[in-house]
């Protein structure tokens, strides 16, 4: 008997932000595997199903990614319909590339349902524009867990050239601030950290390269870096969901 895998993308978090077929499927869902930072409000959208945590987060796994796949696998060979869900969007920094592969590979039907990035929703919500006319013609987003991960995607980039926007990065600003501003991008260039963007009590710190190794945020929490000259609309751009001011504020 032959099941079924959806790779679903869960966005940034809020249930209103997801797709209709990722509402779809989580509702027909026999087991949901899902991520660190996936809240009950979404898991309670499959009320059927059996419910996993193979969430990583800090170096502190629940399970490792071969164990991920395996799970799916063999749930699917058991005729369940499972829902693979990812925060954000299962191809954005997900390793949703790696676990279609490995369904490919063990012959099991599959599909992706894409989600809203949290590396274009974050900064949205918070008042930030990736592009913008006459400041920014495109964006990178980069993995900042580790240096081996943004040096050679910074050290491809002329200094200003791009809005950089930084998942995974909080416990390393200090070091990418400093290796932006080594490689000639302005110790002015304004700088924005967005932590629990689309949920209540999400908040911002606003800023520029200099000062973003001392922002006073919780490392510990899930957030975003938005660098560029973008962030310097974050003033002026006020939606329902905007984030509070102060520029500064105490995250715990």
């Amino acid at each position: 008997m032959s099941g079924f895998v959806s790779l679903v993308g869960a966005g940034p978090g809020d249930p209103e932000l997801l797709t209709v077929r990722a509402v779809d499927r989580l509702r027909r869902a026999d087991l949901v595997l899902y991520d660190a930072l996936v809240e009950e409000d979404l898991l309670a959208l499959a009320p059927n199903a059996k419910r996993f945590y193979v969430g990583k987060r800090a170096g502190r796994h629940s399970i490792d990614q071969e164990g991920i796949h395996k799970l799916m696998v063999r749930a699917a060979q058991r005729g369940e319909r499972v829902v693979r869900l990812k925060c954000g969007d299962p191809f954005v920094l997900g390793r949703g590339g790696e676990e279609a592969l490995a369904l490919e590979a063990a012959g099991v039907a599959y599909e992706v349902v894409p989600g809203l990035s949290s590396a274009i929703a974050a900064p949205a919500l918070a008042g930030i524009p990736v592009t913008h006319r006459g400041l920014s013609a495109g964006f990178a987003v980069l993995s900042g867990h580790a240096e081996s991960a943004w040096v050679p995607v910074l050290s491809s980039l002329a200094p200003g050239s791009l809005t950089l926007v930084v998942l995974m990065g909080l416990r390393t600003r200090g070091s990418l601030a400093s290796s932006l501003i080594e490689r000639g991008w302005a110790a002015t260039t304004p700088a924005a950290v967005v932590l629990g963007a689309s949920h209540a009590g999400s908040t911002r710190w606003l800023g520029t390269l200099a000062t973003l190794g001392d922002a006073d945020v919780d490392s510990d929490l899930a957030g975003i870096i938005v660098v560029g000259d973008v962030v310097s609309l974050a003033t002026q751009i006020v939606n329902e969901h905007a984030v509070p001011e102060p520029a500064a504020v105490r995250l715990s």
